[in-house]
């Protein structure tokens, strides 16, 4: 068999749309090369070296500014600001700024056929047909996304389609989960929240305990969760129709000690700032404050994490994600596609050093920047009790701490007609989008 036709069998129902932006992609990036070459000529090299080290320059300066105090912050934020300014300058008096500009334009333009042609549909989350609930009660927490519960009137318009709904407000308000098990004992057939991330992770337990429908309502800051869930996080209103007109999905929950999570639990750094008490009224000052400490290894426990067979020592910073974030940005921390893959995520961080910093350019695994999978992680420390931020909720827990993942132990119930879940963004590869790009009997 020729390599032609073993390349277009690894690429089994490629359509011929994906094909042309294969080769689309593969003609802009040979386009930006024959630009710079064809005006630069022998000035290309240098342009292209010029726009690295400038590059670089940027991200060691970045990083001393986080890293530093005094006047070696202040140099490395000049640094920083003059580097680009500097690489600009020089384009400018070469008179090649627009050469670089249009041949940078190309290349964008194959990043982005190159990523459509790899971009396919995957398969979604499965949905149920579910029935009208009969008894729902919902928890709101009026404080929550600046007022959203009462901005869109979400309290009538949920005791209009027949919800019980208790708001976290005023003096007395007892504990989201004495109110959700309290639901419970009453007869109620759906539990939901109109709130934040930390408080849907703690009902969403309590719901998964006893196999009842759970309902997000995107009325927190950032709604993560709902985000993934592809529910409108511009109108929380539009969530409250999965009462009356809603499918199910089944999704994982995850677990760290006896407490549930939606989204994540961070350990390290920013665990460690945010538990400070100056951080709730001055969060850049107080992170600007403690982060060089952090990053030089002073302050805080020493950690170490374990996934599967894999042992990372000493990071900075380490995210545990319930189902894997996305891969195309530069930390891993985009969105998750998919919440039903029964796996953890876990983002290792360790960035002691300018030369750290500027390898995660290349995400670097060596040291830089470590992505998993598994079942479990097991973070351990120096200390017997380290900060965790769970769903953005820090708290303190005793090492070593575990966290599991519950395969499709919450029963989530969405609009039946919602925004959804955009495909993930694939990271480019050339090697795949080669064989895409020489697919000889493209489906369709």
């Amino acid at each position: 068999m020729s390599e032609q036709r073993v390349r277009a069998a690894a690429e089994p129902g490629a359509t011929g749309a994906q094909v042309w932006l294969a080769r689309a992609a593969f003609a802009l990036a040979l386009a930006a090369a024959v630009v710079l070459v064809a005006f630069a000529g022998r000035k290309s090299l240098v342009m292209v070296a010029l726009a690295a080290a400038g590059v670089v320059l940027f991200v060691a300066a970045a990083f001393w500014v986080l890293a530093g105090r005094g006047v070696l912050r202040v140099v490395a934020a000049a640094v920083a600001v003059l580097a680009p300014v500097t690489v600009l300058g020089l384009l400018i008096r070469a008179g090649l700024l627009w050469v670089a500009l249009l041949s940078l334009a190309l290349f964008a333009l194959a990043i982005v056929a190159a990523r459509t042609a790899l971009m396919a549909g995957g398969e979604r989350m499965a949905t149920y047909a579910a029935e009208p609930a009969k008894r729902p009660f919902l928890i709101m927490n009026p404080r929550s996304g600046g007022g959203k519960v009462t901005r869109f009137g979400l309290k009538e318009k949920a005791e209009a389609m027949g919800a019980e709904v208790a708001l976290l407000d005023g003096p007395g308000t007892v504990d989201v989960a004495v109110l959700a098990r309290d639901a419970v004992a009453r007869g109620a057939d759906l539990l939901g929240v109109a709130g934040g991330d930390g408080t849907q992770a703690l009902v969403a337990g309590i719901a998964a305990e006893h196999d009842l429908p759970f309902l997000v309502v995107s009325a927190g800051t950032r709604n993560h969760f709902a985000l993934d869930l592809g529910l409108d996080r511009e109108d929380p209103a539009t969530c409250l129709k999965g009462l009356t007109d809603g499918v199910e999905m089944r999704v994982d929950l995850g677990r760290i000690g006896d407490r549930t999570f939606v989204n994540n639990a961070s350990f390290g750094a920013y665990a460690e700032i945010v538990q400070s008490p100056e951080y709730r009224d001055d969060k850049t000052r107080t992170t600007l404050r403690l982060l060089p400490d952090e990053l030089a290894g002073h302050r805080g426990a020493r950690l170490t994490a374990r996934i599967a067979d894999v042992t990372i020592e000493g990071p900075q910073a380490v995210l545990v994600s319930n189902d894997p974030y996305g891969s195309t940005d530069l930390a891993g921390l985009g969105r998750r596609a998919r919440l039903d893959l029964g796996v953890l995520g876990l983002v290792a961080i360790s960035v002691a050093s300018a030369r750290q910093a500027v390898g995660l350019l290349r995400r670097s695994s060596q040291r830089g920047l470590v992505r998993l999978t598994g079942a479990e992680v097991v973070v351990e420390a120096d200390v017997a009790e380290i900060p965790v931020g769970i769903d953005g909720e820090a708290i303190l827990m005793p090492t070593p701490v575990r966290c599991t993942t519950e395969p499709g132990a919450l029963r989530v119930r969405v609009p039946r007609d919602r925004p959804g879940v955009p495909p993930a963004k694939p990271a480019v590869d050339w090697v795949r989008l080669r064989r895409l790009a020489f697919a000889r009997h493209p489906a369709g």
